[in-house]
């Protein structure tokens, strides 16, 4: 059996990934702080495995706890294939920098960068044990390789996570096993994070009426068209492990 374990599972591009891989017949284990009642539901239908835990990312103690949980649940069940979608992300805080808060900033290393490593490190531990073939999939940003004025933190978390991926890809490599990783840059989507950021200030974010247009003149992509993106890539076995995909390659 075939399970994909999905951060930020309730809204946005981590509920369309949820939703497509049910449609593909790939139980679902969904993580996030609500439950999302349509994706359960779905499940229900197609007689698939589903379970949903409530973890906050900013937390390191729950992070352990709760992803030791779900990899116990899993690996019981003797699964030949995870795929691992470390999709939730926080923008905040926007804000030049000296006129930062510490608390945003902690969250925003935590979620954006911290919790993937961690969440990755156990699945890969586990199932180098289980012989099971893990492929995680990092969720990243445009904003890892360009310096956005406001986005301080949040450039540099993507960036954290982008070279991750690709040192995690090296030792992969090394252990010729079939795990793989990847990283994925969805572009701009219509989501509740494109809303943080049109409520930002144009003092604290000087492209906001950039932003602002993008929703304006719909330019905003839909998450189901990023996510079956990302998907087919993930299942046609095509992705190279290390590299950096952004859903304009996908797409065109």
């Amino acid at each position: 059996m075939k399970y994909a374990i999905i951060t930020g599972a309730s809204r946005g591009m981590g509920e369309a990934i949820a939703k497509r891989m049910l449609e593909e017949q790939i139980a679902v284990v969904s993580v996030s702080r609500t439950e999302n009642e349509e994706i359960r539901q779905l499940a229900l239908e197609n007689g698939l495995f589903y379970k949903h835990y409530s973890c906050n990312l900013s937390l390191e103690k729950e992070i352990q706890e709760v992803f030791m949980e779900i990899a116990h649940c899993i690996y019981q069940k003797k699964p030949n294939q995870i795929y691992l979608f470390n999709n939730a992300g926080v923008i905040e805080p926007i804000e030049t920098v000296g006129n930062l808060d510490q608390t945003p900033i902690i969250r925003n290393i935590q979620v954006n960068l911290i919790a993937p490593i961690l969440i990755t490190n156990i699945f890969l531990n586990k199932g180098s044990l289980a012989g099971t073939t893990v492929h995680a999939i990092n969720i990243t940003s445009g904003a890892a390789t360009r310096s956005i004025e406001g986005w301080s933190v949040y450039c540099s978390a993507k960036a954290g996570l982008n070279m991750f991926t690709q040192t995690t890809a090296l030792e992969l490599a090394e252990m010729k096993t079939n795990n793989k990783i990847i990283a994925f840059s969805p572009g701009i989507m219509d989501t509740k994070m494109q809303e943080t950021i049109r409520s930002s200030s144009k003092g604290a974010f000087k492209e906001l009426e950039k932003f602002i247009d993008y929703k304006e003149k719909s330019k905003l992509q839909k998450t189901e068209v990023v996510a079956n993106a990302l998907v087919d890539l993930v299942l046609n076995g095509s992705a190279e492990s290390g590299k950096i995909y952004h859903v304009s390659d996908l797409l065109n």
